[in-house]
């Protein structure tokens, strides 16, 4: 992507973010004196902005920010970065994240390198890591009461009180198994390092074309995580009644699951395009940042 590109820079903050404001100052007036306008969503608190520091930004319905714009910047943590991976749709647009955060797994840059690496990006000089996302359908008998894609994980659990649950997986129309557990996990290799290792399940590296099913606190042992590939449509029933249940999109957005509910899985047609620090190695970010292996 060369630099005649990218003509409209979308910003999404991560909520709260009050020291953030003046970041969103000084990308407006860098972007302008390169020709870009900075553009943000109704929750980017726009008038706080233009009180505080004399700034205009324009402000795009949220739905439509990802399709008007060349590039994405996340001011935020890992969180506000998985939020913004259901906000892209079917754009492909690169995305920089900026670690406002604690953490900084997939917002990987600080702050002071967000220029440098700006620019990179107008120069047409930076590398992409696509990561996989699932498109997640949620049916009752024939009615389809949700649509959304995920980057991390799906996740079919009870509530605190609940009993045991019982979930049957198939694969491509191929029965795998009856779960009795407290849920299942059906993650990405990007999700892999997060509910799912918490759970048990391996960690898968971010470019494997995979998806790890994980079964949480198991009745039979016996019930491991299994992987499986990319290409795999899964098809997740509720078996049990009279109990509370729930349907987790990414541990941001959740639903209510009722016996017989269907919740299909399978790898979405577009991926989630992350800048990548030049130097980034992979391994570094599993010591440095989850502290694995210590």
């Amino acid at each position: 992507m060369g630099e005649s590109a990218i003509r409209r820079v979308g910003v999404v903050v991560k909520p709260h973010q009050h020291e953030a404001v003046q970041t969103i100052c000084e990308l407006i007036t860098w972007l302008a004196a390169r020709g870009i306008k900075l553009v943000g969503t109704p929750e980017i608190e726009r008038e706080r902005i233009e009180h505080q520091t004399g700034c205009a930004i324009e402000v795009l319905e949220r739905e439509e920010l990802a399709s008007r714009v060349d590039m994405m910047l996340v001011l935020g943590g890992d969180g506000t970065m998985i939020g913004v991976a259901r906000l892209m749709e079917d754009s492909e647009v690169p995305v920089l994240g900026i670690n406002f955060g604690t953490l900084g797994y997939l917002a990987e840059f600080r702050v002071e390198e967000m220029f440098p690496a700006i620019e990179s990006i107008l120069a047409g000089n930076f590398r992409l890591d696509r990561r996989v996302m699932l498109s997640v359908e949620h049916f009752r008998g024939e009615e389809k009461l949700m649509q959304s894609r995920v980057l991390n994980d799906v996740v079919i659990n009870k509530a605190a009180l609940s009993r045991i649950i019982e979930i049957e997986a198939y694969s491509n129309g191929q029965y795998v198994n009856s779960f009795r557990a407290d849920g299942l996990i059906v993650s990405t290799p990007t999700g892999s390092t997060a509910y799912n290792l918490s759970a048990g399940g391996p960690v898968i590296y971010p470019s494997m074309n995979a998806i790890v099913m994980t079964p949480i606190c198991p009745f039979t042992l016996s019930n491991r995580p299994i992987v499986v590939p990319d290409d795999t449509q899964l098809e997740i029933f509720l078996k049990t009644d009279r109990e509370e249940v729930a349907l987790t999109l990414d541990g941001q957005i959740g639903f209510t699951l009722q016996i017989s509910d269907r919740v299909l899985i399978r790898k979405s047609h577009t991926t989630f395009n992350i800048v990548q620090p030049a130097n980034r190695n992979y391994f570094d970010v599993l010591r440095d940042k989850l502290r694995w292996g210590r």
